[in-house]
């Protein structure tokens, strides 16, 4: 099965032409006012106008509000939710849109539990563990924290870079991809060529199945 990209935290539409241009499938915004990344409303609305069909608009929020999530979902075409806090199941729900829960890994993890208690979520992303970080760190984890037989459900994130996505899907084979920093020359800024770089790799690392 090929791997499906995620290219997320972006701020500019040139930036999502590129992603696209480069076989992204799918596109993420950042609704969490703190992140460097993040977007308004107004601002998502031009990042994604005018993408062709079959490409997956992604709101990724924190701890946010129903009300707030409502008030996005209002402006912005969003096709799929994506919950990076500390949000229990029936805030993740009821929006009208499929959804995925953000994991941050660290020892003592059961990822079996969670994917029972989150069993309304599309997939699970696991992403690397900051105290008081919600994400977006650039750190990898441990992926031996990853039980075999939940890697192909998992969209996989946290430090991934042209330099190590291969890497990791040759060991792993998770269903997804999910990188921001590791294609950036800025915060919110993406560079056309590692975009390329990284997709160059998960081919690479797909053709080897």
């Amino acid at each position: 099965m090929r791997t499906r990209v995620k290219i997320c935290g972006l701020t500019r539409r040139r930036d999502a032409q590129v992603a696209v241009g480069a076989g992204a499938d799918a596109l993420g915004l950042v609704f969490y006012p703190p992140s460097p990344r993040a977007v308004t409303p107004e601002q998502a609305r031009e990042v994604v106008a005018g993408l062709p069909p079959f490409v997956t608009r992604v709101g990724l929020f924190v701890n946010a509000g129903r009300e707030a999530v409502a008030e996005v979902l209002d402006r912005v075409p969003l096709d799929l939710l994506q919950f990076h806090g500390d949000e229990p199941p029936e805030d993740c729900a009821g929006h009208g849109r499929p959804w995925i829960k953000a994991v941050r890994m660290r020892p003592g993890i059961d990822l079996h539990t969670l994917r029972g208690r989150y069993a309304g979520a599309a997939a699970l992303l696991l992403d690397a563990y900051r105290p008081g970080t919600p994400g977006g760190t650039g750190e990898a984890f441990d992926w031996a924290l990853i039980p075999p037989d939940l890697a192909p459900e998992i969209v996989l994130a946290g430090g991934l870079a042209p330099a190590n996505v291969g890497t990791a899907i040759r060991r792993l084979r998770p269903y997804a991809v999910d990188v921001s920093g590791g294609v950036e020359r800025a915060r919110g800024i993406k560079d056309a060529a590692r975009i390329e770089a990284f997709m160059r790799e998960v081919r690479s690392a797909d053709s080897d199945t």
